[in-house]
């Protein structure tokens, strides 16, 4: 190893721009000594990262090893410590996005887990932290690189990765147009885009888009793209957790966080995943100083023993926790069905929600009216058809929300960009800072 020696080591750094945008990058390079991180490839990275947390500006990382090299024994373990920890100082200040474009393994892979986006190519990048070899010896199952780890398992399984590309370009592409969604760092705000879509456009479609018979399920992205700017969304982690969508779009140019709960899966329903997927969401837009705006019809947590012996209390906890503890501005829209727990967790008023508007067809209420009267009724079989007409009259709409202060307003579905985008405006000097503490403690 010590004639060895060759050029950048195994990585590539640098500085750059994007679209006009300062960037900080670091390849790894497969091609020497398999990509493996060695003690001066570590320093290189970590020396990028800090330029990047000091300029105030998002670190990208291409990922491409095969994780420590062997020859350097313990200092090649030093240098990926240091990079997680650059990786953690780095969390919340600048974005750091991670793109797997090969194999990733062992130690390598903790350090696009810390990062706040991970994207992988389809058929060429697989990320485990141990290979098939080592999994044949411990357990005796054979599995390929790509059941293992590759990106159909993290996209659609693991909820590891946030999306995947079917080439190396399609990944560089689509990051770029990710980061035109982003702050350069918290300290700044997200460039204001022109857009030619009229901020007063109003889509009468949306007016009939939920339909009358609450069974019937409708597209939610359907529902967004008509209120956003050009009716784009970059949507986030599109194939894991779809009863829930979490994405970015630009509502008057500005730049916002979209969380809706999806009827076509699920009813829309909040299990564990789709729980962790929009709080870590969120999260993100509130350390970057991004508005939230939420669509809501949800009919409560998933039940089941599963779902209960897995920890939804716990998980489900998480999003409650992220809205609750976000201080940038929050706007909610319930479209239909606002039930029980569930309701209380997305954006309500009670959690800090700045704007709460419901649809006419909105219902929120503890729970439907089917399963209210069975239990309120339950020894008076005769009765529950008279009760269920009467209990949909009394809260199967948002006015009994509306009377008591947790909605601002009930607004006809056609004019919901135009409210939101005056709202966001309004809102552009809102100030709200949390009691100081070192850090807080949510339920992990």
């Amino acid at each position: 190893m010590s004639s060895n020696k060759i050029t950048g080591d195994g990585v590539v750094t640098g500085v750059g721009k994007i679209n006009g945008r300062t960037v900080f990058v670091f390849s790894q390079d497969f091609t020497v000594f398999g990509g493996s991180l060695s003690q001066t490839f570590a320093q290189k990275v970590c020396k990028i990262m800090d330029r990047a947390i000091q300029a105030g500006a998002p670190v990208i990382g291409l990922n491409d090893s095969g994780g420590a090299r062997i020859q350097e024994g313990v200092d090649s373990l030093a240098g990926y410590a240091n990079i997680f920890q650059r990786n953690v100082l780095a969390s919340g200040v600048v974005p750091q996005i991670s793109l797997v474009m090969g194999p990733c393994a062992g130690g390598a892979v903790y350090s696009p887990a810390l990062t706040d986006f991970v994207f992988m190519v389809r058929n060429t990048s697989h990320l485990f932290v141990t290979g098939p070899d080592v999994v044949k010896a411990v357990t005796n199952e054979s599995v390929t690189q790509e059941e293992l780890g590759g990106a159909s398992v993290h996209t659609r399984k693991s909820g590891v990765a946030h999306g995947a590309f079917d080439n190396d370009v399609e990944a560089l592409a689509r990051t770029r147009e990710l980061l035109s969604y982003l702050p350069q760092s918290n300290r700044e705000p997200v460039d204001t885009r022109y857009t030619a879509d009229p901020i007063d456009r109003a889509d009468v479609a949306l007016d009939t888009i939920v339909p009358a018979d609450s069974h019937r399920a409708y597209d939610i992205k359907d529902v967004v793209r008509r209120i956003v700017d050009d009716g784009r969304m970059f949507e986030i982690m599109e194939d894991f957790a779809r009863n829930i969508v979490v994405g970015f779009a630009r509502l008057g140019g500005q730049s916002v966080g979209i969380v809706g709960n999806q009827p076509l899966v699920s009813s829309g329903v909040l299990d564990i995943d789709a729980s962790v997927k929009a709080a870590r969401f969120v999260r993100f837009c509130d350390a970057f100083n991004i508005p939230l705006v939420t669509f809501v019809d949800v009919p409560g947590f998933l039940p089941g023993t599963q779902q209960e012996h897995n920890g939804i209390i716990r998980e489900g906890a998480k999003l409650l926790y992220a809205y609750a503890e976000a201080t940038v501005p929050k706007i909610a829209i319930t479209t239909r069905k606002a039930y029980g727990g569930a309701q209380c967790v997305m954006s309500s008023k009670q959690l800090r929600g700045d704007v709460n508007f419901a649809w006419p067809t909105a219902e929120l209420a503890v729970m439907g009216a089917k399963g209210a009267v069975e239990i309120l009724w339950r020894n008076d079989p005769e009765g529950r058809v008279r009760a269920e007409a009467e209990y949909t009259r009394l809260f199967a709409n948002p006015l009994p929300a509306a009377q008591r202060g947790y909605l601002d307003d009930i607004i006809q579905p056609s004019e919901t960009r135009m409210r939101i985008i005056e709202e966001l405006e309004i809102l552009k000097t809102k100030k709200l800072v949390n009691p100081p503490k070192k850090h807080d403690n949510m339920p992990l």
